[in-house]
């Protein structure tokens, strides 16, 4: 098809590490080597299918603010790999042909029930946009602020904005994002 661009598998190996916080995390992550990161579509997250040690996963890479990303490596794929924290791991990626649904938070799914003129803008956008909004909401730190955000993303949805104007999706220069830190 004429204008599509396909990625190749993307293949690299990473260190797997155990988050600071929570504490007692069972899941793990690791962040992508900047080359690999390099060849994917876009600085902010992304949709992914691949595998982990040659076990079969589908995740959302998140933007680190550094211009990479880093995957959260859940308890169960982890084991599967038969890897562990500290662990290196052989990964193969590609972009997913279709983005996956976004799970919508309890707070915005109840404020889009309220509105439904918003509710309908947000039932006519793409994933990819539902994910940007709802990633904005939620990278503001502080209960008030996200508060302040579900209220203006439902007033900006409700006058037909499809997209969240004006927000770093790869936390780069807001610093916004960043890949957990790694437990000591």
């Amino acid at each position: 098809m004429a204008g599509t661009k396909t990625i190749a598998t993307i293949r690299f190996e990473a260190t797997l590490s155990r988050p600071a916080q929570p504490k007692g995390a069972a899941w793990t992550f690791l962040v992508l080597p900047e080359a690999a990161s390099a060849r994917l579509p876009t600085r902010s997250q992304v949709a992914v299918e691949g595998t982990l040690d040659g076990q079969p996963f589908q995740a959302t890479l998140e933007p680190d603010g550094q211009g990479s990303h880093w995957l959260k490596v859940e308890r169960k794929l982890r084991e599967a790999a038969g890897a562990e924290a500290g662990d290196a791991v052989a990964l193969e990626i590609a972009p997913s042909a279709k983005q996956p649904e976004p799970k919508l938070p309890p707070d915005l799914r109840q404020a889009l029930a309220d509105h439904p003129q918003a509710r309908a803008t947000w039932d006519d956008i793409t994933p990819v946009a539902r994910r940007d909004w709802i990633q904005w909401v939620t990278s503001g730190k502080k209960a008030e602020t996200r508060a302040k955000r579900i209220a203006t993303a439902c007033d900006m949805l409700a006058s037909g904005k499809r997209r969240a104007c004006c927000f770093d999706r790869s936390g780069i220069y807001s610093k916004a994002f960043s890949a957990p830190r790694a437990a000591d």
